[in-house]
């Protein structure tokens, strides 16, 4: 009797054992594959603020560079066009210096999320902070866009004359400023879209 006993109990547990680890193959396969998944979306990410900070500094850099000095008649008597003669540009140049430093700073989280794919709170932080920074840079992108359209075309209806057949030099600085600037929103608008992504659950 008790060798019977012994008979029906061991296959009873073996077969409990069979279905407790079934499921948990099946987890072990899926957190492995979204850990790869995660991981390749947060090493795409790390590139791309690479490429937002270049195109950010470079804007930053080649408004706060633009300016021209026109003679007339004599030395003593000249026409200069700068970027700080405009005050949507003055915004321009420290609102993309502002998301070129949140970007460099944002690199040390970006890190994080490769080392660690499954992290939540730092992507969150990123995706938030990454919103503000496209809000920023595409308001100081489209103000300077709406002036180097006025500085190439003017505005009869206010008598604005264009001024870019004079400062040629100026508004080639400052149109492609604003290409660049765009360039970075471009990016920032991306690395909102793969934070998104990358915190729903495959």
């Amino acid at each position: 009797m008790k060798s019977d006993s012994v008979a029906v109990d061991v296959p009873a547990e073996s077969s409990s054992a069979i279905k407790g680890k079934a499921p948990l193959l099946g987890l072990a396969r899926d957190h492995t594959g979204s850990v790869g998944y995660k991981r390749g979306l947060s090493i795409f990410d790390f590139l791309l603020r690479l490429a937002a900070i270049v195109a950010a500094l470079a804007a930053a850099a080649t408004m706060g560079t633009s300016d021209e000095t026109l003679p007339f008649f004599t030395q003593f008597l000249q026409f200069e066009a700068s970027y700080d003669d405009l005050p949507t540009f003055q915004f321009f140049v420290v609102a993309i210096a502002i998301v070129a430093g949140y970007l460099v700073l944002s690199l040390p989280f970006s890190v994080i999320t490769i080392v660690r794919p499954l992290a939540v709170a730092p992507r969150l932080l990123l995706l938030v902070l990454d919103t503000a920074a496209l809000a920023l840079d595409t308001a100081a992108a489209s103000a300077a866009a709406a002036i180097v359209y006025l500085a190439h075309n003017g505005n009869t209806n206010t008598n604005w004359l264009p001024i870019c057949q004079q400062f040629g030099d100026f508004c080639q600085k400052t149109s492609g400023a604003v290409v660049s600037a765009f360039a970075s929103v471009t990016f920032l608008a991306i690395l909102v879209v793969i934070s998104g992504v990358s915190l729903k659950r495959p």
